[in-house]
């Protein structure tokens, strides 16, 4: 895929990821789980791969914080997913690597990531799992969500295929 082709893709995934921010989100506890956004990440992690996945994280996160749709914790919880979703795939070539990687990314390094910063940043002091819980539920569903749209897009090929 062309440099192009993978801006534009990014791009996109932003737009879509920022609309459905502001529109579908549930809260849990005192964060908001967008689990849009891990969808997008695992499929940033198979379409585009790890250095796009991180980079359409940070914009989608740093667009919902400019909307006041989102939180800080937004960053390290995308961005780490998103890593580590695309480094999987890349290494197994795997789907479902990838949505592990999401989840573990997001759910567990990325919520603790979030102690240290809601002190530095917002003052507060909070055990792991204030954060953890609800990243892991928000991830595990957006991994989910993505884990089936790269299977359904697998399925269509192959029907395409088949009616040839």
């Amino acid at each position: 895929m062309t440099k192009t082709k993978k801006l534009t893709a990014a791009a996109m995934l932003v737009a879509i990821g920022l609309l459905t921010g502001t529109l579908i989100y549930i809260p849990v506890g005192a964060s908001k789980c967008f689990p849009v956004q891990h969808a997008i990440n695992v499929l940033c992690a198979v379409f585009l791969g790890p250095a796009y996945g991180v980079l359409t994280a940070f914009c989608i996160s740093l667009g919902r914080n400019l909307l006041g749709t989102g939180s800080i914790m937004a960053f390290p919880g995308s961005m780490v997913g998103a890593l580590l979703a695309g480094l999987l795939y890349q290494k197994t070539k795997s789907k479902l690597s990838a949505a592990v990687g999401e989840v573990i990314g997001t759910g567990i390094l990325g919520g603790l990531i979030c102690v240290p910063m809601s002190k530095l940043f917002l003052g507060t002091e909070v055990g792991a799992l204030f954060y953890v819980v609800p990243f892991l539920i928000s991830s595990v569903g957006g991994a989910i969500i993505g884990y089936l749209i790269l299977k359904s897009t697998e399925i269509f090929r192959l029907s395409k295929r088949l009616n040839q």
